[in-house]
């Protein structure tokens, strides 16, 4: 074995790698600064997330003394020391970065952010009337003592903690909380002559706060925020308890414990001790920021209208010449198996898919996975108005989609009521896999045709995430998903698949064999390729087969976009293995795998990622995609993605991403914009190939 560490990157670590790409975004000069915002709130909003489940969950460990050691070496209080120490640097560039880059330049264009300490007469005069006529009556402070013990606050909320001199010598401090909710906007709109001009409503309600305590002396008024603990887990007994367990979850989030306290940087030492106290926290718990709390929140400044030099071009997700819009999707289909690349080609042919089932009078059933779906659903909509028709429909709603809960129990419950079968998926796993079956009577008898994804079933996130579509009506293909639904509707043991392969029996068994061949055939003197993009590499089992084949000479590409635990590069053990991280725009989340097989080209898509968890606790679908053009372009999208030198990283051995640069005349590429223009590029040629096709009108009853 290589003198390294372990040949194993903690998974903890890695994802906070890619985190810091994802500010690096924010930090490039190069992007809109309006964009560099929205990847700045996004890198906030990952670290609530992070602290919430992962910090969360290891905590918990830590607490009940569990001290064992990850597949990297690393025992869980040294994850945690890691882990803070990393996340220290991450909090310290996101407010460089915000500070120091992104506000002087939205204040020079007409975004302006104004402190109240420092507001002209005429915004605080703005300010002051909106605390009498808002805040005041809506919010209330709560007194902490003896008779008033600390309140319960609110995951992620924003709280005022107010200090003032109690006159006891032994207690010389008087607390209270003001949690300033949600019913108030954040942000405040105040007048302006240019541009858009607000402040916080923290600061605005900070900036008056004595007015709640009349005659007395405030010494001090400061924000804080708290994180606690989400990684709770539910029993499920029956689907019955399944429902009631998720709402007992939500429930116990609002007062699980805390794992975070961010408090503004110029918080005294007495209201620091007297908060963590009452939280309960140890001092690495405590970050001190030196500017707004919750930058995931400036995501509405992000988005907010107007201002179009300071945004990226809009990319409009365009039509597939495939796609005739004066037939049935199932006459499309019907002809030519359908790939669509999203956000570059539109969602919208999915969508319509699944409409155009509920009305058909030919369907007799749909059936389909639903794990993340928008608030006003079209397709959750077209469900429940096909059953509402009389057609036999079968949700698998999986109520265990983390932080989509609340929102899945409401569309399961709007579904029964409609007469949609709804399925809380299977004991014991998350239902993870996209796809959705529609049973159709044909003169040909009955025919299943069938979509596959890579993404959610959400119209919404389809314009964000990069994802792959495959729509056919290929009968192994349709039977295998068929077998795959009634196996979760039934909770049976799947039948053997012609096709297909799933988790958690087999999935992780089939890309084992897949590698190993690969492995074999060099080791046979025959040449051997694997490449594969994906969101996330944690498997150790892939892992070391992955190391193998290089071992044996194959080479490995892998296009990871988050956590990768897998170290390539290194001498005798991974030197023919590169893995790359593409960050831009659109959040890279599709899967594809590539085995040179042969020369046989084998190619899949997948709704899992390699990581222990898609294997072994998740319902996953591995497809084989077999029609020619199909394949090619999956290969080809696959290939433009490792041409990318502009917005890929790649990462090195020692757990280190650097960003890769086009070499000496080496033209520029960008993946995502190449992806977009060929788009945009082949519905031109398709247009204008319709134009130049003459088609007479025949004469009144004359036949073709």
């Amino acid at each position: 074995m290589p003198n390294i560490d372990s040949p194993f990157i903690n998974r903890e670590l890695s994802w906070l790698e890619f985190n810091q790409r994802v500010l690096d975004q924010a930090i490039y000069a190069k992007v809109p600064v309006l964009e560099r915002l929205k990847f700045l709130a996004i890198t906030a909003s990952n670290l609530d997330e992070f602290f919430m489940v992962r910090v969360g969950g290891l905590q918990i460990q830590h607490s009940r003394g569990i001290d064992t050691r990850d597949p990297s070496g690393l025992t869980v209080s040294q994850q945690l020391e890691q882990i803070f120490d990393r996340v220290g640097k991450i909090v310290r560039d996101q407010y460089g970065c915000f500070m120091e880059q992104i506000e002087p330049i939205l204040n020079a264009e007409g975004l302006e952010h104004v402190v109240a300490k420092s507001a002209s007469a005429r915004h605080r005069e703005a300010m002051a009337r909106f605390f009498r006529e808002e805040i005041y009556p809506v919010v209330s402070p709560m007194d902490i003592d003896s008779e008033n013990p600390f309140p319960i606050l609110a995951n992620l909320g924003l709280h005022l903690c107010v200090r003032m001199a109690s006159g006891d010598s032994e207690n010389p401090f008087r607390f209270a909380i003001v949690p300033l909710g949600k019913a108030l906007s954040r942000f405040i709109t105040l007048p302006s002559d240019r541009g858009y001009s607000y402040a916080l409503l923290e600061d605005i309600a900070s900036e008056f706060i004595d007015e709640y305590y009349p005659g007395k002396r405030i010494d001090e008024c400061v924000a804080f925020r708290v994180t606690r603990n989400a990684d709770v887990s539910v029993r499920e007994d029956s689907a019955a308890d399944l429902m009631l367990g998720m709402e007992e979850v939500l429930h116990s989030r609002r007062s699980a414990g805390f794992v975070r306290l961010e408090i503004a940087q110029g918080a005294s030492e007495s209201t620091i001790e007297f908060l963590s106290t009452c939280l309960q926290l140890q001092p690495r718990d405590v970050f001190r920021i030196p500017g707004p709390l919750d930058l995931a929140n400036m995501m509405h400044i992000a988005d907010i209208e107007g201002f179009p030099a300071l945004r990226d071009t809009v990319w409009l997700a365009q039509k597939s010449p495939a796609i005739d819009p004066t037939k049935s999707m199932f006459a499309t289909i019907a002809e030519n198996e359908l790939l669509l690349c999203h956000p570059f080609e539109s969602f919208e042919p999915v969508v319509r898919f699944i409409e155009e089932s509920a009305k058909d009078p030919d369907v007799l059933a749909i059936k389909q996975v639903l794990y993340r779906t928008s608030r006003k659903s079209p397709i959750v909509a077209a469900l429940k108005a096909a059953a509402e028709r009389g057609k036999y429909v079968t949700a698998i709603v999986e109520l265990k989609a983390r932080f989509d809960e609340q929102r899945n129990i409401e569309w399961a419950r709007e579904l029964e009521k409609s007469g949609v079968q709804v399925i809380y998926g299977v004991r014991g796993l998350k239902t993870h896999a996209k796809v959705c079956v529609v049973v159709r009577r044909e003169a040909s008898g009955v025919v299943r045709y069938v979509h596959f994804g890579t993404g959610n079933y959400n119209e919404v996130t389809s314009r964000m995430y990069s994802d792959i579509s495959y729509m056919t009506c290929n009968e192994s293909l349709g039977r295998d998903a068929s077998s795959f639904i009634n196996a979760i509707t039934g909770y049976s043991q799947p039948q053997p698949y012609e096709k297909l392969d799933s988790a958690p029996l087999g999935l992780r068994k089939k890309l084992l064999s897949l590698i190993q061949a690969e492995t074999q055939n060099r080791r046979n003197g025959q040449k051997a390729y694997i490449a594969a993009k994906m969101n996330a590499l944690v498997d150790p089992d892939i892992i070391k087969a992955l190391y193998e084949a290089s071992q044996a000479g194959v080479v490995v590409r892998l296009n990871v976009r988050g956590i990768c635990c897998l170290r390539p590069g290194v001498p005798g053990l991974s030197e023919n293995i590169s893995v790359v991280s593409i960050v831009d725009r659109f959040l890279e989340h599709a899967r594809i795998l590539y085995f040179y097989h042969g020369g046989d080209d084998s190619v899949f898509i997948s709704s899992a990622d390699w990581m222990t968890r898609s294997f072994d606790r998740r319902v996953e679908l591995l497809v084989p995609i077999e029609d020619t053009a199909s394949r090619n372009r999956l290969m080809e999208i696959l290939d433009t993605y490792f041409r990318d030198n502009q917005n890929a990283w790649r990462l090195g051995p020692d757990g280190k991403y650097t960003r890769v640069q086009a070499d000496g005349p080496q033209p520029k590429f960008r993946a995502q914009r190449f992806l977009y223009e060929s788009a945009v590029e082949a519905i031109k040629k398709a247009e204008h190939a319709a134009r130049t096709t003459f088609e007479p009108h025949k004469a009144s009853g004359q036949m073709s």
